[in-house]
């Protein structure tokens, strides 16, 4: 029973914590592929590091506190996680997903599942009585992400999942953006969560892992099948790097977040910027919603420039605020979705939702607000046609 009662501590205390052999305060780095068994049949608990090793499990059992579910699960990226979870799905079951997601979910069940006649459709996940109407008998779970990638849209976590368990399908949530910190989707009745633990967990871009949680010992049984299974387990050096980030991780989230609010005000005013997507301004979309279930509206922006101002021209003369893929890292980056992030969504329907040929993704990091303020600012003005 842990002694603690704030997820601050349990970010440094959960899970497996140290080492009860040799008194390390750390979880040691089990770099090894397989255990020596006592005798024919009898075994320590461990057998081969794809089936489980001690370091991945302390990741593991440290997610599943943190987001309050029944087990973890540690994958080698976030793609990983996802195929992982998308593998709970057989022919002829359809999944409904958020209008605008991560451009690797859409091309996975574009170009991959959907030759296995796993099928998906794009809804707007915000109107929750629209939502429900397109509950068919093919359809088995709810795929969201909130706030979405990269328009930053929010969608009720709460009544999704009411709406899931009322047609009995499986609610998902890819709790990326905001990670547990500041948004706890099982708690809110989630059946599964979804973690790129590249990105803010991780917090230092030298790891890429992705982490899965469920709600229950049903769904832990069959993601523990899948995972050792297909084998795209993430390591033990990387498992301990995870660790390790998630340490500081509510340090960090502070000072992104403070960052990230400053940043999204300065952009909201300033006479080269037409649109900013960010759920913690008041009057955004989402926003009333965000705060019932977000500590706050988290650290990314997006937004859009003028038209009498150069996109190209904005990112050339950045100088320190990287052009870069990925997010959640302690320096800031900045990155064109529609040729990047979200490329393998078709033009057509990136249009549709709302994905221009103009918007651009912040993600802002912990440097000083005022230098990353100066490098927007000057960028802006240096793109002004």
């Amino acid at each position: 029973m842990a002694v603690y009662e704030h997820i601050d501590s349990a970010f440094i205390h959960g899970g497996i914590n140290g080492d009860k052999t040799t008194g390390a305060v750390n979880v040691p780095i089990y770099q090894t592929s397989t255990y020596e068994q006592k005798s024919l049949g009898e075994n320590t608990g461990w057998e081969y590091s794809r089936t489980g090793n001690p370091t991945r499990a302390a990741l593991e059992a440290l997610i599943a506190e943190l987001e309050g579910g029944t087990a973890g699960f540690a994958f080698a990226s976030g793609m990983a996680a996802i195929t992982a979870v998308l593998s709970l799905f057989q022919s002829g079951d359809k999944i409904l997903i958020s209008s605008n997601v991560y451009g690797g979910t859409f091309r996975v069940l574009d170009k991959v599942f959907r030759h296995f006649r796993i099928g998906y459709s794009i809804e707007d996940t915000t109107d929750l009585e629209a939502l429900e109407q397109k509950i068919t008998d093919d359809v088995k779970a709810i795929l969201i992400e909130s706030p979405a990638n990269p328009l930053l849209t929010v969608t009720d976590i709460g009544g999704v999942a009411e709406i899931a368990k009322k047609h009995h399908i499986l609610s998902i949530v890819d709790n990326t953006f905001m990670t547990p910190y500041l948004q706890r989707p099982i708690k809110l009745g989630a059946d599964i969560v979804i973690h790129s633990g590249t990105k803010y967990l991780g917090g230092h871009s030298d790891v890429v892992s992705g982490l899965v949680v469920v709600n229950n010992e049903e769904l832990a049984e069959k993601i523990a099948f899948i995972q050792n299974s297909t084998g795209g387990v993430l390591a033990p050096f990387d498992s301990f790097l995870l660790i390790r980030g998630i340490k500081t991780l509510g340090v960090r989230l502070d000072r992104h977040v403070e960052n990230a609010e400053k940043a999204a005000l300065f952009l909201q005013s300033h006479e080269g910027v037409k649109n900013v997507y960010y759920p913690g301004l008041p009057g955004a979309q989402g926003y009333e919603i965000n705060k019932r279930q977000a500590k706050n509206g988290g650290v990314m922006i997006s937004f859009e420039l003028v038209e009498t101002y150069d996109i190209k021209k904005f990112f050339s003369a950045l100088q320190f605020i990287a052009l870069a893929e990925s997010l959640g890292g302690v320096e800031s980056l900045v990155c064109h979705p529609a040729s990047m992030t979200h490329a393998a969504i078709p033009y057509e329907i990136r249009q549709k939702v709302g994905i221009t040929d103009g918007l651009i993704r912040l993600s802002i990091g912990i440097e000083n607000i005022e230098d990353i303020l100066a490098d927007l600012d000057r960028a802006i003005k240096e793109s002004k046609r």
